[in-house]
């Protein structure tokens, strides 16, 4: 016979990291992640090789999360799994596998939308953001300004309306030559350079954001500057990586500074596998002491693809009820 605790294994498979993840009641007591280097090669995520990894990595991943927890498969009380957004071979790894396991044991099937867990993984620890709060989420495929009122309850306020930040970084890494993922690789020489070049700002809706235009403004320039000096890059890398970490981080702040201010919420958090970036991090923190925020970001562990703000997120929805059917299907483009 159950105890009276909520269990819920969660599955995240929405683009190359494959983890699972056991919460609760609305604690963590296991978090799993198995990543993919296969993709460096080719300088991005590869989608018909991810899912054969999903396909490979799954169930080890999932019973090392239940072995690591302490938790029989018997003691589950429901499944969450990512739904969408996310890649469509990745989600369908994913999705199967939790459907198949919860027919099996007879328990409800919980899908959870990933930017929606992005932003609830600040409740897989303490200090909880106090309702309502705005959230800036920033991850390599979406951009947005949430506001938050309750448990998995959001509305967006605003989002990319061509490339998201994570992008920005990867897509400019490339550009110089850099490993992918380029993003904490722009970050480490950043901290050795100085921001001294300057790009186009983005002129877009109130809380919207665009990087595509940055990246066009980058690559432009760097054309230029290589046409007249075809060391530039090498010369001055430091100072390109700083410079473009800055312009990317000041467009962030001043949007967030906006929506807080015309909505007078005090309550800001960040969320994202690019609020991993230290130069944000630190931004974001100095700002919250300057304008009296309350501020919250995640530890690294819950900015980036992870099971337990799957399970963070699925443990509230279960508690609401909020079950899917069996005929539930990967939503790649879904949406809060």
């Amino acid at each position: 016979m159950k105890n009276n605790n909520i269990t819920i294994l969660a599955i995240e498979s929405s683009c190359d990291d494959t983890s699972a993840a056991v919460i609760q009641n609305g604690k963590v007591l296991s978090n799993k992640i198995a990543n993919q280097s296969v993709h460096a090669q080719y300088g991005g995520v590869v989608p018909e090789l991810a899912s054969r990894m999903h396909d490979k990595n799954i169930l080890p991943v999932v019973q090392a999360a239940l072995e690591t927890s302490g938790v029989d498969k018997s003691d589950l009380d429901g499944i969450a799994f990512t739904r969408g957004p996310g890649l469509l071979g990745s989600l369908i790894v994913g999705v199967n596998f939790a459907k198949s396991l919860a027919l099996g044991l007879n328990i409800p099937l919980i899908e959870v939308n990933h930017m929606e867990a992005h932003v609830m993984a600040h409740f897989a620890e303490e200090p909880h953001p106090q309702f309502p709060f705005l959230c800036l989420t920033v991850s390599g495929g979406h951009t947005q300004i949430v506001l938050v009122t309750d448990y998995n309850k959001m509305s967006v306020l605003g989002t990319t309306i061509d490339d998201a930040a994570g992008e920005a970084f990867d897509k400019t890494g490339k550009i110089l030559g850099l490993p992918y993922p380029a993003g904490p690789k722009i970050d480490k020489l950043a901290k050795e350079g100085k921001p001294i070049f300057e790009f186009a700002k983005p002129k877009v809706g109130e809380y919207d954001f665009s990087f595509s235009g940055l990246k066009t403004s980058i690559l432009y320039f760097l054309q230029k500057q290589v046409k007249a000096d075809p060391e530039f890059v090498n010369t001055h890398l430091n100072d390109i990586c700083a410079s473009v970490q800055s312009s990317i981080v000041n467009i962030l702040i001043a949007k967030i500074t906006l929506a807080a201010s015309n909505l007078k919420i005090n309550n800001i958090a960040l969320a994202g596998g690019v609020s991993a970036n230290s130069e944000l991090r630190s931004a974001f923190t100095d700002l919250g002491i300057k304008q009296q925020w309350n501020t919250y970001i995640p530890a690294f562990e819950y900015c980036t693809d992870n099971a337990a703000m799957i399970g963070i997120s699925g443990y509230y929805h279960y508690l609401n009820g909020n079950f899917s059917h069996q005929g539930v299907t990967p939503m790649p483009r879904m949406k809060i």
